[in-house]
């Protein structure tokens, strides 16, 4: 059945001045004549009824009814049956374009923290963390098409189930559940993901541990703010998650890149650079973007490291479930006897993106600190969501799904591995474990791979330049395949698009 969709009848308020000389019916004209004419109010618009206006207004309907008639002869009204009166739809849109003035046009870029000063005197700046985090338009993000980094199965995610449990909940909302929730979380979910997470990440917490996020980057966000004094050094991985850097730099941190090789981390290297730094960020179950796993070896070391130095080491456990070639890998955390570790995890990659749920394992002495922080950050993550995936994973859906999940992600990075060899042979090498929903590539020395991705994303392929986790420019580019909401015919169709490119 169609829907009618008439758009909101929100508009800002009027001010009537019963002194002025013009007429009452004249000043409510020429509000909403200036109001369409500044794009305050918008072509097809709903205003609200002569009656309703009236009454909010506390004059007579006459007034306001003589307004709206010469509005609607001058064309800026127009009358729908059961739908009343709506800002007319044919007006042109550059007409209704909100009117910029001096301030505007020299809005701030992001080439300085310091802007010229406007004619009013009033200098516009904005701070140097934000001009340090500007990048450039990233188009190859800008569709859903092949290659999608982060994009999971969504056509294989069972919906059914998910509705089923998503009305569960919504028919019998109670009034707690409906009201403010804490800022560490729903306790049945933070006790269902303590669950999983020792049983299946070898994560040492309980309940009172984990703190519910909307994802891994808000657990970063929290973990800088708590941790973190501007100026402090942290060690981040090159090449790395460039979400990481913002939420890093959020917090004013010096970031210190340290080089990952076929082992993870480079250590001593991080030790030689930055000696006394005050956390490190790392991925070390499935490297990003690489997909190397850290050795025990270095894990021990950096372990060692961050006791000695007493600093803090960011473990992003962003897609553990998917490993195909052995074992899971058990979390450093696990490996922790001095809670150094802050252990952050998400759902979003492995049921969907929306769904915007995480966690954060916290060491015991600073579950209050996180707490207050994630209260201050916007107070709790949806509690409907929170209860719908603690049934989720109680009743071994979120386990079938991953099971499923993991055969079908081993299948396709098997067949993108197979159709690089056919299609791009000797132009693309394939580095990185066999794990996750990407895998890196590497490109032949001199090809820009920015211009390459930018090329492609022309053509509805999404594929991520390597280049672009990088804090300085590699020797050598590549590009960052997604194969999660690829599918086989996608894969071979988007490898094609991208040798044009190449």
């Amino acid at each position: 059945m169609a829907v009618k969709r008439v758009a909101a009848a929100f508009f800002p308020p009027i001010a009537l001045d019963a002194r002025a000389k013009a007429p009452l019916y004249r000043q409510v004209y020429d509000w909403f004549r200036q109001a369409i004419l500044d794009g305050r109010l918008r072509p097809g618009q709903r205003v609200p009824s002569t009656r309703n206006l009236a009454a909010d207004l506390e004059i007579s309907r006459i007034p306001v009814a003589s307004a709206y008639e010469q509005l609607q002869a001058e064309g800026y009204f127009e009358t729908f049956v059961g739908a009343g009166t709506c800002v007319a739809r044919s007006i042109p849109d550059e007409i209704s374009k909100p009117t910029t003035g001096p301030a505007a046009q020299r809005a701030p870029s992001a080439r300085s923290s310091r802007q010229e000063d406007d004619r009013d005197g009033a200098p516009r700046r904005i701070s140097r963390r934000a001009v340090a985090m500007h990048t450039e338009p990233q188009s190859w993000l800008d569709n859903m098409g092949a290659f999608r980094v982060s994009l999971p199965a969504l056509d294989h995610f069972p919906v059914e189930i998910w509705s089923k449990l998503v009305n569960r909940h919504s028919r019998r909302q109670s009034r707690t559940a409906m009201a403010y929730g804490t800022a560490m979380g729903y306790l049945p979910f933070r006790e269902a993901v303590a669950e999983y997470l020792a049983t299946v990440r070898a994560v040492r917490c309980d309940a009172s541990q984990i703190l519910v996020t909307t994802g891994s980057q808000q657990a970063l966000q929290l973990s800088a703010q708590v941790l973190l004094n501007s100026g402090d050094r942290v060690w981040i991985e090159e090449p790395g998650y460039h979400g990481a850097r913002h939420a890093l730099m959020t917090a004013g941190a010096r970031l210190v890149p340290v080089p990952v090789d076929r082992e993870g981390l480079n250590v001593a290297e991080g030790i030689r650079r930055a000696r006394a730094a005050r956390a490190v960020y790392i991925t070390p179950s499935h490297q990003y973007p690489l997909g190397v796993t850290m050795s025990a070896t270095r894990r021990m070391l950096l372990l060692q490291w961050a006791a000695r130095r007493g600093a803090w080491i960011l473990e992003d456990d962003y897609d553990s479930e998917y490993r195909f070639g052995g074992r899971p890998i058990a979390s450093l955390q696990g490996l922790d006897t001095g809670a150094r570790v802050i252990y952050a995890g998400t759902f979003n990659k492995v049921v969907f993106p929306s769904l915007r749920l995480g966690y954060v394992v916290v060491p015991r002495d600073l579950i209050n600190a996180f707490s207050t922080a994630r209260d201050a950050t916007d107070v709790f993550s949806s509690t409907l969501y929170q209860a719908v995936m603690t049934d989720f994973i109680l009743e071994g859906h979120f386990a079938r799904h991953i099971r499923r999940m993991r055969m079908l992600y081993a299948e396709r990075r098997g067949a993108l591995v197979t159709a690089i060899k056919k299609i791009l042979p000797g132009i693309m090498e394939v580095v990185g474990a066999e794990a996750g929903m990407h895998l890196a590539t590497l490109l032949p020395r001199g090809v820009n791979d920015v211009a390459v991705a930018k090329k492609a994303a022309r053509l509805g392929v999404s594929a991520q330049p390597l280049s672009s986790c990088y804090a300085k420019m590699p020797q050598r580019g590549g590009l960052i395949l997604g194969y999660g909401g690829t599918d086989a015919g996608q894969i071979e169709e988007g490898l094609r698009k991208l040798r044009l490119c190449i």
